[in-house]
């Protein structure tokens, strides 16, 4: 009896699971033009600027040739004389799997830290000119590209079948298989983005005061503020999959013929043929919640005669969140933008075939109390299961805060799944 088992495991993980934490620290920011005498001019000119650029890329090109066989048939019985002929096969058992599983970015980026800043501008001389300008800006990008292509070509074949037992003379003739059996397990799990960035409303809560008091007569005081916070996030997956699988079992094909002086049978094994082929591609989950509150303090009061005072504030809070699926390929992850063209494809070449047929029992001649010549064959079963998901997009803390961690098995099934369902069952 001949048993064969062949497993074929290709898990690459082109730059998998690549963690970044980016955290900006508190500061405190404090402005003061105080006691300047009379006729003086005084400016205080800052600028501050804090930038976070994330950018992680995966590519990944995987090709499988696999070609695994098992054969215990095509065995010879033939012009024998005087005695009975048995032919009988043991099982023969093909199994083959194939995993792959790339590219997995993760990435957690706190943007806007809590920052306290005072500006004064208090108890100058008559017909001072007093400036204060101020600019706080901070900017948070992060990127995330995946780009799979991936091709499975699985040639798998079990066969008992093929016996010859043509020919004998005086007596009984038989030809019994054994199962052949062939087991194919296709499973591509590729792109998968995850990024939170910021910790939560209110958590990055900062404190402004702005104080223009007390100077005297025919003063010119001035405060310019510009706070800006710009966040982009942008996320991109492009997976291109090829699975051409040919699966065959064989215990058919046998010929008794010709025989002559005693019962001829043909009996043949099962035929059975499984293909599993399960594609999950594309999964973008983003959560930004960076939080940049303000909590501001103006006060302009207890000014001279005459005094032009002026306060200027302008506070921008940009947010930007680009998620694509099957989008046009880049030469650099910095040309992300939310303009695509589908550009991905997944292409599934199934062909299974069970076969316990073709068998001959011709021209055979028996004794005076021989039985029929006969032919019984086993049940021949093929079964095909071809199971895609994929391009899914979530963005917000109320889609989901899990994600996958590429613990992925076989025998996917994500048929009537909901968003968060599919996220779930991709988990642990």
């Amino acid at each position: 009896m001949t048993n064969l088992r062949k497993k074929v495991f290709a898990a690459i993980s082109a730059g998998a699971m690549l963690f970044s934490v980016v955290s900006p620290a508190a500061a405190q920011t404090t402005l003061q033009v105080t006691g300047n005498g009379s006729d003086s001019t005084s400016a205080i000119n800052l600028s501050q600027a804090a930038t976070t650029n994330v950018v992680q890329h995966n590519d990944a090109d995987i090709h499988n040739n696999v070609d695994a066989s098992a054969n215990s048939g095509s065995n010879d019985a033939n012009r024998n004389t005087g005695g009975n002929v048995t032919v009988d096969t043991g099982n023969a058992k093909t199994d083959v799997a194939v995993s792959n599983q790339v590219n997995s970015n993760s990435a957690n980026v706190a943007c806007c830290a809590a920052q306290d800043t005072a500006v004064l501008i208090s108890g100058n001389g008559a017909n001072s000119t007093n400036d204060a300008n101020l600019s706080q800006a901070s900017t948070t990008a992060v990127y995330q590209d995946n780009k799979a292509d991936i091709k499975n070509d699985v040639d798998a074949k079990s066969n008992t079948g093929k016996n010859d037992a043509n020919r004998n003379t005086g007596g009984d003739v038989q030809v019994t298989t054994g199962n052949a059996t062939t087991l194919v397990d296709v499973s591509n799990t590729a792109n998968a983005n995850r990024a939170q960035v910021g910790g939560g409303t209110g958590a990055n809560q900062g404190h402004v005061d702005v104080r223009i008091v007390g100077n005297g007569s025919d003063s010119d005081n001035d405060v310019n503020l510009l706070l800006a916070h710009s966040t982009v996030l942008s996320q991109d997956n492009n997976a291109r999959i090829h699975n051409d699988v040919d699966a065959d079992a064989n215990s058919g094909k046998n010929d008794a013929n010709r025989n002559t002086g005693g019962d001829v049978i043909v009996d043949t094994g099962d035929a059975k043929v499984d293909v599993a082929v399960d594609n999950a591609v594309n999964f973008n989950w983003a959560e930004v919640d960076c939080g940049c509150l303000l909590d501001i303090f103006a006060k302009v009061a207890g000014n001279g005669d005459h005094s032009t005072n002026d306060i200027n504030a302008a506070l921008a809070n940009d947010l930007n969140v680009f998620q694509d699926n099957c989008g046009q390929e880049t030469n650099s992850i910095w040309e992300l933008s939310p303009i695509r063209r589908h550009n991905c494809s997944l292409n599934n070449d199934v062909d299974a075939k069970a076969k316990t047929g073709l068998n001959d029992a011709n021209r055979n001649t028996g004794g005076p109390n021989g039985a029929d010549p006969a032919v019984f064959t086993g049940g021949a079963t093929s079964n095909v299961d071809v199971a895609n998901s994929g391009n899914a997009n979530a963005y917000g803390v109320a889609a989901s805060t899990e994600w996958p961690h590429f613990t992925f098995g076989f025998n996917f099934n994500f048929g009537g799944l909901s968003l968060s369902e599919l996220l779930a069952l991709l988990g642990h």
